[in-house]
């Protein structure tokens, strides 16, 4: 404690330096406390013993992986990445690539571009446009309390429609399309620096967090008073209330100090919104993987979901008028590779962004260990082979060992299984207290033991 209590003297005396420096800025620049702020071990909070907290993100690319030459040759550590995915060679010990698994339809149509989805990501294939209850919410209603943001979501080609994020009462939740935006609601006016030195509680906040508060005595006895519909009616609009006032709440609290949280600056302006070139669309998406790595870093949010682009890509190469999607129908199977050229252009551009969008989070150290260590990221798609537009050989590549959660380097071949056996596989890693997950032929009751610690 001694020694913590000199490092942490230090800390203060450098902040009241760059305050001074910066004309009382550095408040709202946030600057990054340092490693005095956790246990010896680098794994805990030092001033509460609080483990640091796993965070999850899916990240989404159109289109699939070309036929069946993206899966490795060989099984378990010893594999060697495919052309398509080589730009995670960098990250190979740091992932696992899924192959083999698909989504069972049980009589329904294959609605492309939808119903692989609505099985890999709800674990059930409805013959509706039915979407609700995904992967993404099932881990943030058990890692996601205590934050501003239950989650963040964006989607990189500008279709706010683009997002397969889905709480189980409300449906698809729309995606921002702009970075500046993005920044705004995050680190405007309502972000509070969690390193801050001083912490004054907004007072607007404060007014209305005791008008909700007023309404206690009111609310019990108009319940008292209905019968039992209404109540059922009411008692669901004051539990969304009460989900208001508890993010009021947080805004009241000083946050607590984050080793890695640093608020960067506003990013260049991009708010076009419906992007065609990919390479657009890779800028944008850059650009959104620093402010999530930020988010994360920051406590904002422990959940975050990043889409490229919609399943129906029209993004294109530059001098190009013909899309992704178009490709996967038109471009024929080269005879010597075994898959479509063009197509595979895409993939790799998205697999590069996907690198990209992991080496920010692994860039973040929070203690003894990354920020894309302490994560999962689950990176899916919507079709296997996209010429067929399948829901079969499924490639999912998750990314991080969530916080010591799961063991990675792995290539897992599982020919015919249920794809939804991953999802199974990610929730238990990431504390969801869950034995069996899908409905039908897409149900499991067994995860992937090899990847569990």
């Amino acid at each position: 404690m001694k020694t913590w209590m000199t490092k942490n003297t230090a800390v203060l005396n450098r902040r009241r330096v760059l305050r001074g420096m910066l004309a009382g800025s550095a408040v709202t620049v946030g600057l990054p406390l340092l490693d005095c702020a956790l246990s010896e071990n680098g794994n805990a909070f030092a001033a509460t013993g609080a483990s640091i907290p796993p965070r999850f993100a899916t990240w989404f690319w159109a289109l699939g992986l070309g036929e069946g030459d993206w899966v490795p040759k060989t099984s378990g550590t010893e594999y060697e990445l495919p052309p398509q995915l080589e730009p995670l060679k960098p990250l190979q010990k740091k992932l696992n690539l899924f192959s083999g698994g698909q989504v069972f339809l049980d009589g329904q149509a294959n609605n492309t571009h939808f119903t692989g989805v609505q099985g890999l990501m709800t674990g059930k294939v409805a013959g509706t446009k039915d979407y609700f209850g995904s992967l993404d919410t099932l881990v943030g209603d058990v890692i996601g309390g205590g934050t501003r943001f239950r989650s963040l979501e964006v989607a990189c080609a500008g279709d706010p429609k683009a997002c397969w994020s889905a709480r189980q009462d409300s449906g698809i939740q729309p995606a921002e399309v702009s970075p500046t935006a993005l920044y705004t609601r995050i680190f405007g006016p309502e972000f509070k620096d969690p390193n801050a030195a001083e912490f004054t509680p907004d007072p607007d906040v404060m007014l209305r967090k005791s008008v909700l508060s007023g309404i206690t005595d009111e609310r019990q006895d108009l319940m008292s008073r209905l019968g039992a519909t209404d109540k059922a009616k009411l008692d669901n609009y004051f539990t969304s209330l009460r989900a208001l006032e508890q993010k009021l709440e947080i805004q009241l609290e000083k946050p607590a100090p984050l080793a890695a949280c640093k608020k960067p600056g506003a990013p260049r302006a991009d708010d076009r919104q419906a992007l065609t070139l990919a390479k657009d669309a890779m800028e944008r998406h850059n650009l959104f993987a620093s402010l999530f790595a930020n988010a994360l870093a920051c406590g904002q949010t422990r959940v975050v979901n990043l889409a490229i682009t919609a399943g129906m890509s029209g993004l294109r190469r530059e001098g190009d008028s013909t899309s992704h999607h178009t490709y996967t129908h038109e471009e024929p199977v080269d005879p010597k590779l075994g898959y479509q050229v063009t197509c595979a252009w895409f993939q790799s551009l998205y697999m590069q962004a996907l690198h990209d969008f992991a080496m920010t989070l692994d860039g973040i150290q929070e203690g003894d260990k990354t920020l894309l260590d302490r994560m999962v990221v689950f990176a899916f798609t919507d079709h296997g082979a996209p010429r067929l537009h399948s829901v079969r050989n499924y490639p999912v590549v998750t990314i991080g060992n969530g916080n010591g959660r799961m063991k990675t380097g792995m290539h897992l071949a599982r020919p015919g299984d249920q794809v939804t056996r991953v999802g199974l596989t990610v929730q238990q890693a990431m504390g969801v207290p869950v034995s069996s997950w899908g409905a039908g032929t897409n149900r499991v009751t067994s995860p992937i033991s090899e990847v569990l610690v």
